[in-house]
């Protein structure tokens, strides 16, 4: 089992190593970064990151315990009140 785990670890690190052929964004984003942004946040911060822009502090919030569903019923109530995107980004105070 050890074995097995070693060899996907070292498998990982290999493919990451080796330079991947990417279509080129406007940003000049994506890869690396890109994909585990995609993993931890998901696909729509990631499309976003990839655009330009930056992570909200919300998403970042979302990654701790128990912050995350306070975190989550304020975007429910923010989506049903029909806020958009643009909007939230725009009322975020920037910490970053």
């Amino acid at each position: 089992m050890k074995k097995l785990i070693i060899a996907a670890l070292a498998a990982t690190t290999l493919a990451m190593a080796v330079p991947s052929v990417q279509a080129e964004t406007a940003s000049g984003r994506g890869g690396c970064i890109s994909g585990i942004i995609g993993c931890c946040f998901g696909i729509r911060a990631a499309g976003d990151y990839n655009d330009g822009k930056d992570i909200s502090i919300r998403e970042w919030l979302r990654i701790v315990p128990f912050v995350s569903f306070v975190v989550a019923i304020m975007d429910g109530l923010d989506g049903y009140n029909g806020k958009t995107r643009s909007e939230l980004h725009a009322a975020e105070p920037q910490y970053f």
